[in-house]
């Protein structure tokens, strides 16, 4: 496996918690190769993240570990290299479940280039939940991994109560999540990601309990931005739904090629040219 120089990841994964901390929100596009991430960084965004579901996809492997981890790492490897900001791997669940496995893991993603990582703490495509001493444990291991490399890794504590459906109403679900999250803070997490959860006024109650910074999904069902902002989000991460919005409109076109006869749908504001020249930056 190819490694980064591990004194310049130290300094992206400065520079990525230093973001969570700026007082405005950290807007972080999620890519699934090595040319999204360079048109990300290429539109001045600070920092890029990956999502799982789609680098599993676009490699033809579905979301949730199913990707060979050897290939996680060699593509995290391009993509790090790729661009000159950090980057932040989601990681699912760190593809262990023995600690020691985890601790030798996340060193790989690290040596591979992450300057952060999403840790979920649920199992399985049920989601079902862990137990919080055992989540708990994880990102404390996570840390330590970090650590004995000299990398202040950026650790986005993935909260899964709302996947999960936890409880039986938002009340349950709030409590609990300030339950985990606060553990998950006291074991070295820098931010917390409670999936799903797009309420403006939940948010805004969560904010004001913990202190910290908080990651939310990008959806079409999510306050914007600047409200988002005001409530005190520090990061909305764009998680699959650029994947799929871009082969959303791939599909598109074609079916507008194939019922009208008409090439209109091809026109683009993005050209051949500037992507060539992303594909021409050295690594």
């Amino acid at each position: 496996m190819k490694t980064t120089d591990l004194s310049r990841l130290a300094q992206k994964a400065k520079t990525l918690r230093q973001l969570h901390h700026t007082g405005s929100i950290l807007l972080l596009p999620n890519a699934w190769d090595v040319m999204t991430a360079r048109l990300f960084a290429s539109r001045g965004f600070p920092a890029v993240a990956t999502t799982s579901g789609g680098v599993a996809w676009a490699r033809g492997y579905a979301d949730g570990e199913a990707m060979p981890l050897d290939l996680v790492y060699t593509t995290t490897y391009r993509m790090a290299e790729g661009i000159s900001c950090p980057l932040t791997v989601d990681f699912e669940g760190g593809y262990a479940e023995d600690l020691g496995e985890l601790r030798e893991n996340v060193q790989n993603i690290i040596r591979a280039g992450a300057a952060g990582i999403n840790l979920e703490d649920s199992v399985g495509p049920s989601h079902q939940l862990r137990e919080i001493s055992a989540a708990e444990g994880r990102i404390r291991t996570a840390r330590s991994a970090g650590e004995s490399l000299g990398i202040p890794l950026v650790i986005n504590a993935r909260i899964d109560v709302w996947l999960a459906g936890f409880g039986n109403d938002d009340n349950a679900r709030f409590e609990e999540t300030i339950t985990r999250a606060r553990a998950y803070l006291d074991a070295g997490a820098d931010c917390v990601y409670p999936i799903l959860l797009s309420d403006s006024g939940i948010l805004t109650r969560l904010v004001q309990s913990l202190q910290c910074p908080i990651n939310v999904n990008a959806s079409p069902h999510l306050p914007s931005l600047d409200e988002l902002n005001r409530i005190g989000i520090a990061r909305v991460s764009t998680a699959t739904s650029l994947t799929v919005h871009a082969w959303d409109a791939t599909l598109q076109a074609l079916e507008q090629i194939r019922t009208t006869g008409s090439f209109d749908a091809l026109s683009t504001n993005l050209t051949r040219q500037e992507l060539q020249e992303l594909g021409d930056q050295k690594s």
